[in-house]
């Protein structure tokens, strides 16, 4: 069946009438072919999802009306950060989309020394908005009813300042004093995972993490590029101690 579910940046209520995002409404009529009267499902990160009437369709744009507000309760039990440093192409995207698929909370870009993509003040912001959309569209796709932020870029150093160790339980990659995942208590709160880029965290990196209280971990005894890395240990986690 078509997935007749939508993101959208408006307030939504009972009653109200909103205009869906151009893109949404480019897959309504052009791909879906709906049609005034027909059904869908919107949600904009509330936790809900708000069925609604398709009530005009005009060459650009698509109106519906809220008929209903029905709760989502599929959020992991687990609070995940995932601390990816920025990888190339479309690796970057692809571990987000999925991220958001296996759970995770929040998505903080990291730029790592070798991350092989550098950005500028103003590229960093429109790939920010770019991840977000990815964040919204895995939702949409997944039944998420609560879009994961996707914040700016910062390096390692940046976001230890800004983030000085607490309770939250911190987890790195890294084989060198590792412990595995089934050796580790289950979190009691938020987990912040830390995963390098293509060619992993430089060794300046991974000490500035452990001495702030990361701790490695380690995946079996086969290299994972950094894709594959933060899925694997995202799906592991929500075996363990999640709602897999």
């Amino acid at each position: 069946m078509a997935n007749l579910r939508f993101y959208t940046n408006n307030p939504l209520a009972l009653g109200v009438t909103i205009q869906l995002s151009e893109s949404a409404a480019a897959h309504a009529t052009r791909a879906l072919r709906l049609n005034v009267g027909d059904s869908a499902v919107v949600f904009n990160g509330d936790g809900f999802d708000y069925d609604c009437a398709l009530t005009a369709i005009n060459k650009n744009s698509v109106f519906a009306i809220i008929t209903a507000a029905n709760p989502v309760a599929n959020e992991s039990p687990l609070s995940i950060t995932l601390l990816q440093a920025i990888s190339s192409g479309d690796r970057m995207d692809f571990t987000i989309q999925k991220a958001v698929e296996l759970g995770v909370t929040k998505i903080q870009p990291i730029s790592s020394q070798r991350s092989v993509v550098k950005l500028s003040a103003e590229r960093a912001e429109k790939r920010t908005e770019h991840w977000q959309n990815i964040a919204a569209s895995a939702c949409e796709q997944s039944g998420r009813a609560v879009v994961p932020q996707v914040t700016a870029p910062m390096n390692l150093q940046q976001w230890l300042g800004a983030n000085p160790q607490g309770i939250a339980t911190r987890l790195l990659l890294n084989p060198i004093g590792a412990m595995r995942l089934a050796e580790l208590a289950k979190p009691s709160g938020e987990t912040q995972l830390l995963i390098g880029a293509e060619g992993g965290l430089a060794q300046f990196e991974i000490d500035l993490a452990t001495s702030h209280g990361f701790q490695s971990i380690v995946l079996g005894p086969r290299i994972l590029r950094t894709e594959t890395a933060a899925l694997t240990t995202i799906s592991a986690m929500q075996t363990l101690w999640g709602d897999f």
